[in-house]
């Protein structure tokens, strides 16, 4: 026992001195298991923000917001805990676009309290200090600075191209103790912790922006689903609703022929007029409802034809109060119609004006049981308003944010009728012209669609000239001046494939007085240009053998036959089409089924009307 009572007086120096340094240890270890600690704790809290980001998709950037200011608070909670500061401690996420020069601090976390103040981060340049609070504008390059310091003070979040997400910044205010090696072994951890943290955040951020690139391709995917279903449903209700609108005139035009063709039966000829008349109305009917199918279709690849001209407004109304009276008088309605005498004249397309007319009445008519149906012309500064209202069931509030939509329907009407087009084909041709359509409308109180069109359209008209000049062009493109010269030739070349079209348009022009040849094929037409000098040759697009614009380019290149006006007439009726074959060199255009007025007057156009004399056809003296 005295021996250990006597060691020598250096020894218990020696046993002093290492009792000092194993005190450091312990602090040095204690602070490495609670940067352990900490460590793992960030990882668990990164790691919880993955459910709660899920559940917030897809407000990505809430996620992400969440999920950077969690970043910031453990790692300031860590530094605190860990005793690494040993004072107050900033720590801060600056975000940076690419292709930019500076970063802006968007998250920061302080200790001991929110409501610190910012703190300074020095670089290398020792007359240089950086401000870390939110909304803070930091180059790049200082954070570069910040980076590449012996202890850095800034570390990158870099995805795996090498593109910076953002910066992770710490600052801490200046120390002051006589402990510098554990102050400098302190700060070394900081800074490990800092270095591991950064690797940790970049990965989690990474795995992060995947859920919610994920979750937002899921969400498109759905959301495209979800359309693609409506407008399947849309597609099949506008099938079934043309199917509808077809079969019923195309009924008539089928029974009534058959009628007429049955052997035995012989009507009389009021009834054969009759079903003529029913025939023609029907066949009308259907040609209207592909022409507004084509009409929308145009008009959304900006291919329809406008032209403006004065109208009488008076003139205009009744025209269409004509075509939808019987429709008035089947259902017992009343028809009222008031212009403001002040409303004389308007500039508009007249083909145009009706049909947009006659779809707003023939829709308060389809859903008007009793009561009665009206127009009302006003002026209202430089506009004119169209307002059709009736006394029918009116519209609610959630049909009428659908209402203009193609294909919409509202199923309050008596019966299945039309495509669902007019309303969305109307709305469009009133912009067209510069205008709108309005509606007010109370469920079971009637509604009133109003259209309006300004009285002059001088800007509309300079735009649709530049855009339709491609008719003129084609028309100018065989011959310097602007119409060739009407033939004293009664002679018509009909280049037509189909036997009944043929026969249609023979004896139409035959009964004008023409004198007209019909061939089906080029080689046919070749040898009928070599005995005729047709005024105008009708030439059809499809034909069994070849191609008819092909056949107009082969008639320009020869000397003799250059000059002979060529109308197309085809089914060819989508948009573009129109254009398509006046670019192929012919003069004119109709379209199938063959409107005989309209051809009548085209051939007219290009060759001397016949004209009858003493019971005989011929041309008109002095011409």
């Amino acid at each position: 026992m005295q021996q250990y009572s006597s060691l020598p007086d250096q020894n218990s120096l020696i046993d002093a001195t290492s009792k000092l340094l194993t005190t450091i240890e312990i602090e040095e270890l204690c602070a490495q298991l609670r940067l352990e600690s900490s460590l793992n704790l960030l990882q668990s809290r990164l790691d919880d923000c993955f459910p709660c980001a899920c559940n917030t998709v897809p407000q990505t950037e809430a996620a992400q917001a969440e999920f950077f200011q969690t970043v910031v608070n453990e790692i300031n909670i860590a530094v605190d805990s860990c005793n690494l500061a040993l004072t107050e401690c900033a720590v801060g996420i600056a975000m940076c676009q690419p292709q930019e020069t500076v970063a802006t601090v968007c998250y920061i976390s302080c200790s001991p309290s929110p409501n610190s103040q910012p703190l300074f981060l020095e670089v290398l340049t020792a007359e240089k200090k950086l401000l870390l609070r939110l909304q803070e504008v930091i180059k790049l390059e200082d954070l570069q600075q910040l980076e590449n310091q012996q202890l850095p003070s800034a570390w990158r979040l870099a995805d795996d191209s090498g593109s910076i997400m953002g910066w992770l910044i710490i600052a801490t205010a200046p120390l002051s103790s006589d402990r510098e090696s554990l102050i400098e072994s302190q700060a070394q951890l900081r800074s490990k912790l800092m270095a591991r943290s950064a690797r940790y955040c970049t990965k989690a951020l990474l795995q992060l922006r995947h859920i919610l690139s994920f979750q937002q391709r899921c969400q498109q995917l759905s959301n495209s689903n979800q359309e693609l279903e409506r407008t399947n449903q849309l597609k099949n209700q506008f099938l079934a609703n043309t199917s509808h609108e077809i079969r019923t005139p195309l009924s008539s035009i089928i029974g009534f022929t058959y009628l007429l063709l049955a052997p035995g039966y012989e009507p009389t000829k009021e009834r054969q007029q009759e079903y003529l008349n029913i025939i023609q109305s029907s066949g009308k009917h259907l040609q209207a409802l592909i022409n507004d199918i084509l009409d929308l279709s145009k008009i959304e690849a900006n291919h329809l034809e406008v032209t403006w001209e004065t109208l009488d407004v008076q003139f205009v109304c009744d025209s269409v109060f004509a075509l939808v009276k019987e429709k008035a008088a089947d259902k017992d309605l009343k028809l009222r119609l008031k212009i403001n005498p002040d409303i004389t004249t308007l500039v508009a397309d007249e083909l145009r004006l009706k049909q947009m007319l006659w779809n707003l009445l023939w829709n308060a008519l389809k859903f008007t049981r009793e009561g009665s149906v009206g127009l009302e012309v006003v002026l209202e500064g430089v506009f004119v308003h169209f307002t059709v209202w009736d006394t029918g069931t009116g519209i609610s509030q959630e049909d009428k944010t659908q209402l203009f939509q193609p294909y919409f329907q509202i199923d309050k009407a008596d019966s299945v009728e039309g495509t669902g087009l007019g309303l969305a084909l109307t709305q469009k041709l009133a912009k067209i012209h510069g205008g709108d359509v309005k509606v007010e409308s109370e469920v079971d109180r009637g509604s009133r669609f109003t259209l309006i069109l300004p009285l002059n359209q001088e800007a509309g008209v300079g735009g649709v000239e530049g855009a339709g000049g491609a008719e003129e062009a084609g028309e100018a493109r065989f011959s310097s001046s602007p119409l060739p010269t009407p033939s004293s030739s009664r002679e018509i070349l009909l280049v037509e494939n189909d036997l009944p079209n043929a026969n249609l348009i023979q004896i139409s022009l035959s009964r004008l007085g023409y004198q007209v040849t019909w061939v089906e094929n080029a080689v046919q037409m070749w040898e009928a240009l070599r005995q005729l000098d047709p005024a105008v040759i009708l030439m059809d697009v499809c034909l069994a053998n070849g191609n008819g614009l092909h056949l107009v380019q082969q008639i320009r290149e020869h000397q003799q036959y250059r000059t002979i006006p060529v109308i197309v007439q085809t089914a060819m009726a989508m948009k573009g089409d129109r254009e398509t074959c006046l670019a192929g060199g012919v003069n004119d255009y109709i379209s199938k089924p063959i409107d005989l007025p309209l051809l009548a007057s085209l051939v007219a156009k290009y060759s001397q009307p016949p004209t009858l004399v003493d019971g005989e056809w011929g041309v008109k003296s002095g011409e």
